[in-house]
C-alpha cells in the first residue's frame, strides 16, 4: 500500500513511519496542514493517517472536509489525541473513516488500516492478486506460484506487488523508484536491476512458463506471455 502520514509530531511520525515500512509499504510524509492537503489532493494514495491538531493554517478536519468536497474516498483515519466522545464524533461527521485516539499502538494502527483499505475496495476479491499460476495474499502477507510457498522480503513483495497490480501493462523504472522506494529522482544507482533479478530467481527460476519480463529502456513487464 501507498500511504501518507499528515502528523507535526516528529517522534510519533517516525514510528508510525518506520512501523509502515517495516511491513512493506510506501509512506509518504508531511508535517503540516498545507502540505497535507496538497499531497493528498495531487497524489493517489491507498489509505491517510491524519493527525487532527497540525501547523500551516489547516486543521485535520479542513483537510478532511476539503478531500470530500472534491470527491476524494482514500479512506482516512484520524490519529489524534483529542479523544473525547465529541471529538471521536466530530472527526467522523467531517468525513473520516476511523478515528484512533494518542497512545496507541502500532499493532492496532496497522489493522485498522488494512480494514479501511479492504472496505474501500469493495470486495473480498481485492485481498488477493493472481497472475497465471502466482498468487499473492495481501492480508497474509503471503505468496505462492503453483501452490509452492515463496519467500521475499518487504521490498521483494513492494515490488511484486506493483507489477502484480499492473500485470499485463509495463512498469516503469520511474514509478517503482516512486512506488516502491520512494525516490522521486533517479538515484544513478542498480537498486532495481538487483532487486529484479533476485525477484526473478524466487518467482521464475524453477516454474515455467516465466512471468516476468524485462521491456528494454522502459521497465517491466509481469504476465505470462513472453
Amino acid at each position: 500500500m501507498k500511504i501518507l502520514v499528515v502528523e507535526d509530531n516528529d517522534r510519533v511520525a517516525q514510528f508510525v513511519r518506520n512501523g509502515l515500512h517495516e511491513g512493506g509499504h510506501a509512506v509518504d510524509h508531511a508535517d503540516n496542514g498545507r502540505d497535507g492537503l496538497f499531497m493528498a489532493s495531487t497524489e493517489v494514495y491507498d489509505a491517510i493517517v491524519l493527525d487532527r491538531m497540525l501547523p500551516g493554517g489547516i486543521d485535520g478536519l479542513a483537510i478532511i472536509e476539503a478531500l470530500r468536497k472534491t470527491g476524494n474516498k482514500t479512506p482516512i483515519l484520524i490519529l489524534s489525541a483529542l479523544a473525547e466522545v465529541d471529538d471521536r464524533i466530530r472527526g467522523l461527521r467531517a468525513g473520516g473513516d476511523d478515528y484512533l485516539s494518542k497512545p496507541f499502538a502500532f499493532g492496532e494502527l496497522a489493522a485498522r488500516l488494512e480494514a479501511l483499505v479492504r472496505r474501500s475496495q469493495g470486495s473480498e476479491a481485492q485481498t488477493a492478486l493472481v497472475v497465471a499460476d502466482l498468487r499473492m495474499d495481501l492480508l497474509a502477507r503471503k505468496v505462492t506460484r503453483a501452490g509452492k510457498t515463496i519467500s521475499l522480503q518487504p521490498r521483494e513483495f513492494s515490488l511484486l506487488e506493483l507489477l502484480m497490480r499492473h500485470a499485463g501493462q509495463v512498469v516503469t523504472r520511474t514509478m517503482l523508484l516512486e512506488n516502491v522506494w520512494e525516490y522521486h529522482f533517479d538515484p544513478q544507482t542498480n537498486v532495481i536491476d538487483v532487486h529484479i533479478s533476485k525477484l526473478r530467481q524466487k518467482i521464475d527460476a524453477q516454474f515455467h512458463p516465466p512471468l516476468l519480463h524485462t521491456v528494454r529502456g522502459v521497465g517491466y513487464r509481469l504476465d505470462a506471455d513472453d
